[in-house]
């Protein structure tokens, strides 16, 4: 790349000298500066148009064509074209120092709402992984948590309507009202309750349709020390998925539907918790529904609990891992929708320390 304006130069001069006079290589010299402008320094673009300048009025002194009308128009084009280069190269250097920046901040502003979870909470293993729809995309709605209580290890996976800063205002609202209520209230139905009331305060703040519309879907899951179960509350929320240690897999349906956090208004009713045996070596998969909505080249979507169903894995990292490289070979690399995914696995002796990998797409 870095070779391209000098060889459009040099290829200027060599199809100037090998042909008549009444045809002109200044195209090509206007060319070279132009090529340099967006990809290399100010330097670096000011030297290339010196030199398709230098080029141009060598030639016309070769030729003895310098005090022609013409030559002297093209000379005109070419400095003309350089100083247009070195416009364009600092606009362009501007832009990509400020998209650098909004992406430290974007990176910044995700990891103050969406800390990544320690590896280890309550005697747990822990995973946690977003990936954005979008290359370079580091904030959305999706959301998680994990809190260590008093009452247990405490979880939440959700996603919030719409997109941008709206959105990740709502997920600091979430998030900040879960760490609180899942240290006071004494029950999971409780924390759900305090989301409801924290997203209902946020929906009367804003003006127009999001908050009269807003709202977002979530599961929040308690794993209680010592007893060897969990507890789920499921607010609109795509089914979580306990995988066991030897391959089988069970899909934790709430047994009565609800609607999401942030549209109590629409209808009441209490929470109910579903409790489920969660054995040693057991793993909880939460996930948003840009998982489960993954498409195919077909139009099919993706189905995790048929495509984990059968296999093991060493650990939730691992268990992520293939999850995320699994989804992409489903949907050719593309993705319409961020994916927010959180393991929770419960380590037992002797688990199966081997990994099978996922079935390849044909």
């Amino acid at each position: 790349m870095k070779a391209l304006p000098p060889l459009i130069i040099l290829g200027g001069v060599v199809f100037d000298l090998a042909t008549p006079p009444s045809y002109t290589a200044a195209p090509m010299f206007s060319a070279a500066p132009l090529v340099a402008a967006p990809f290399f320094s100010m330097l670096t673009t000011l030297l290339t148009g010196i030199a398709a300048v230098l080029a141009g009025v060598g030639l016309h002194f070769y030729n003895d064509t310098t005090t022609d009308v013409p030559a002297l128009t093209e000379t005109f084009t070419v400095v003309t074209v350089s100083a247009l280069a070195l416009l364009i190269n600092r606009v362009v250097r501007r832009s990509g120092q400020r998209l650098a920046s909004a992406r430290v901040i974007a990176e910044t502003a995700q990891k103050a709402v969406l800390p990544t979870p320690a590896e280890r909470i309550g005697g747990l293993q822990v995973a946690a992984r977003y990936e954005a729809a979008q290359a370079d995309a580091f904030i959305g709605g999706d959301l998680f948590a994990v809190q260590d209580t008093p009452y247990g290890v405490r979880l939440v996976v959700g996603d919030v309507r719409g997109k941008g800063l709206d959105a990740v205002e709502a997920v600091a609202v979430v998030i900040g009202a879960f760490r609180e209520a899942a240290e006071q209230e004494s029950t999971l139905e409780g924390v759900a309750q305090r989301l409801e009331r924290a997203l209902t305060r946020e929906g009367t703040r804003r003006d127009g349709l999001d908050a009269f519309e807003g709202f977002t879907t979530a599961v929040l899951a308690e794993i209680p020390r010592g007893d060897g179960l969990v507890r789920v509350v499921n607010r609109g929320h795509p089914e979580p998925l306990l995988l066991y240690a030897d391959g089988g897999l069970a899909l934790l349906a709430p047994s009565e539907a609800a609607l999401p956090l942030g549209m109590g208004e629409l209808a009441a009713w209490p929470d109910r918790a579903d409790e489920s045996p969660y054995p040693p070596g057991a793993t909880l998969l939460l996930y948003t529904d840009g998982l489960s909505e993954a498409r195919d080249a077909r139009g099919e979507f993706y189905d995790p609990a048929e495509r984990l169903a059968g296999r093991i894995f060493p650990g939730p990292q691992e268990l992520l891992d293939a999850l995320v490289d699994d989804v992409r070979r489903y949907t050719g690399g593309g993705a319409t929708d961020d994916m927010a995914l959180l393991a929770v696995s419960r380590p037992a002796a002797g688990q199966p320390e081997r990994r099978r990998t996922m079935p390849v797409v044909p």
